[in-house]
């Protein structure tokens, strides 16, 4: 009997551990997700703005998409969608 209490409580210690690693990254992984989104919505304003008086059509819209896009993505998502909306301009 011994035996199984000491396999199961070395069972319950590493899924403990393993519980406390997956948490670590899924913080980790929201807070980059969130600074993604958070300066992906701003380069689409500092660039917006560029473009106004240049490219009247071009703008971008702020909304959940965009941010979706840029928080998964990062900057290649603003070129996406720059590229997209380009596209659709032709």
């Amino acid at each position: 009997m011994d035996t199984y209490t000491g396999v199961i409580l070395i069972a319950v210690i590493l899924v403990v551990v393993l519980m406390i690693g997956t948490m670590k990254s899924r913080a980790e992984w929201m807070i980059n997700f969130l600074l993604r989104g958070v300066l992906g919505m701003m380069s689409i304003y500092f660039v917006n703005f560029l473009l106004a008086d240049v490219l009247p059509g071009v703008q971008i819209g702020y909304n959940a998409i965009t941010f979706l896009t840029t928080g998964i993505l990062g900057f290649p998502g603003i070129a996406m969608l720059y590229g997209i909306n380009f596209y659709m301009l032709l």
